[in-house]
């Protein structure tokens, strides 16, 4: 594959694809990932970079999400649950176990609410190799040091972490590999039905250039755009069926030196998680609130970041200050509009529905976590599969992402043979290049013998070796792309790399290839 690969030309109109996805990320990542495992023919288009909407923007926990058994969620929360050890164990190089406390404030919930709400936390989900709950003193536990002394009593329990946006790029790698065709900056302009078949026009953002493909499904997994692509793209004028709610973060220089959680309850009933993030930092969030403008342009305000430090400095001693914010995001959540009045209390949970313009299918995705991705895609094969015809049957819950399949899904060990075969990483590149790349670091490390094998470094170890690499194999084109979604290195690098990456790119990639 070399450099300037173009982008992969489109199919002729006569050779149909089974399967188009609109939207490059978790859920569409994943339905095409698990459509071409099973045999289907598939394209993905998604308009900007992979996930470089929802997905990248949450608060990357794999978590069965305790809070919605407050809302009799039960069925959701038990399928998270299950899914935590499944992704754990096939992603172990972008996963992680983590212990959050849960600090215990008279006033809110209720002692024995919380203990019952962990108890089926704990039991309803088939926990393995996760530790259960138990109960803290704050007083004695480091846990309680960067607390104000009037917490005295924490719950601690279980979830897990994810590296959000390198999980959906690797989920695209897989299907790729698997025979799918994935175009990023690829923005689908319209779909018409014919003769049985969907007639998709897509202009591909960098170049202008224009071009159809056919396919018998399309599935709409547009994320917060999904009522906007039925709209403008399929001409489909449905009421209104997804909800948008905005969440914000603010990452601070690190409140504590563990390396455990918090989730923090408020006094209005929403709670906010405070995690220890790229080694330097602590992540807070999230908000809640419905937004009604265009899902690009979603930003923090200025209330939510004053909602986050006035909320985590009700627990932690040290206040934290929207002049300690190094680092803010926003997403937009597209939820199914089931009309919940608050916008914390709407469903969580994800919903297919099937329906068809003429005769052509078309299945909508409203909805869905992270965690939930890989039986949202399961399911969603058993609609494709009603409609085309099964092919092989379901695959993905034993099928590590690219870089897991190290022996045991034993990340520590394979970071001791990663140092010990190429001696002159230091150890925090190595655990770097481990925890993002597994086993797949080894395709641009595997014939150098030093660091200047891998060509310049642009700051913590990123190599021109490595960039390449995420150009040729993860569909990066920019600095952003590279520094902020394939990395968070961004956080850590002076502002002007940038641009020197940018320009090492112009020099060198005339185009992108990855699929």
């Amino acid at each position: 594959m070399t450099h300037s690969q173009p982008s992969p030309p489109a199919p002729a109109a006569d050779a149909p694809f089974d399967v188009f996805v609109i939207g490059g990320g978790v859920n569409g990542c994943g339905i095409a990932r698990d459509a071409a495992g099973r045999g289907y023919k598939v394209h993905l288009a998604e308009m900007n970079d992979l996930a470089s909407g929802t997905s990248s923007k949450a608060t990357k926990l794999i978590h069965g999400g305790l809070r919605y058994l407050e809302y009799y969620e039960f069925r959701l929360v038990r399928e998270a649950l299950m899914e935590r050890e499944i992704l754990w164990r096939n992603s172990p190089h972008l996963i992680r176990p983590l212990r959050f406390v849960l600090p215990y404030f008279k006033g809110l919930r209720p002692a024995w609410m919380l203990r019952l709400g962990l108890f089926l936390y704990d039991h309803i989900g088939g926990r393995k190799k996760l530790p259960a709950t138990r109960t803290l003193n704050l007083r004695s536990d480091e846990a309680g040091k960067p607390l104000k002394p009037i917490f005295d009593k924490a719950f601690e329990y279980s979830d897990c972490w994810v590296n959000d946006a390198r999980f959906v790029a690797l989920n695209a790698r897989d299907a790729a590999d698997r025979g799918a065709t994935i175009r990023t900056r690829c923005k689908v302009i319209s779909a018409r039905q014919e003769n049985g078949l969907w007639r998709i026009r897509l202009r591909d953002e960098r170049s202008g250039a224009e071009n159809e493909v056919t396919a018998r499904l399309i599935i709409n997994a547009a994320g917060p755009w999904v009522d906007k692509v039925m709209e403008g793209v399929l001409s489909h004028n449905e009421p209104n069926q997804v909800r948008l709610v905005q969440g914000s973060h603010i990452v601070v220089p690190k409140m504590f030196e563990h390396d455990r959680c918090y989730i923090f309850q408020n006094p209005d009933g929403r709670i906010i998680f405070a995690i220890p993030y790229e080694d330097e930092f602590t992540l807070i969030g999230t908000t809640d609130q419905d937004y009604k403008d265009d899902p690009a342009k979603v930003a923090i305000t200025p209330e939510e970041t004053d909602y986050l430090c006035k909320a985590a400095s009700e627990y932690f001693i040290k206040p934290v200050t929207p002049a300690d914010v190094v680092w803010t995001y926003s997403g937009v959540r597209p939820l199914y509009d089931d009309k919940a009045s608050a916008a914390q209390a709407a469903t969580r949970d994800y919903v297919i529905k099937e329906e068809r313009i003429g005769s052509s299918p078309l299945l909508n995705i409203f909805g869905g976590k992270i965690t939930t991705y890989r039986r949202l895609s399961e399911h969603m094969l058993q609609h494709v599969e009603k409609i085309l015809g099964a092919r092989s049957g379901p695959w993905t819950e034993d099928a590590p992402l690219p870089g897991g399949d190290m022996p045991g899904a034993d990340l520590e060990a394979f970071i001791r043979k990663l140092t010990a075969d190429k001696p002159f990483l230091s150890p925090a590149l190595a655990r770097r290049l481990a925890k993002a790349y597994g086993t797949r670091a080894m395709r641009f490390l595997d014939k150098a013998n030093s660091l200047a094998d891998l060509g310049r470094d642009f700051g913590m170890g990123l190599s021109a070796s490595e960039i390449d690499y995420l150009v040729q194999e993860e569909w990066a084109v920019t600095s952003e792309d590279i520094l902020w979604r394939r990395s968070k290195l961004g956080l850590h690098l002076p502002a002007e790399v940038a641009g020197e990456i940018d320009a090492y790119l112009a020099s060198k990639h005339v185009a992108v290839a990855g699929a």
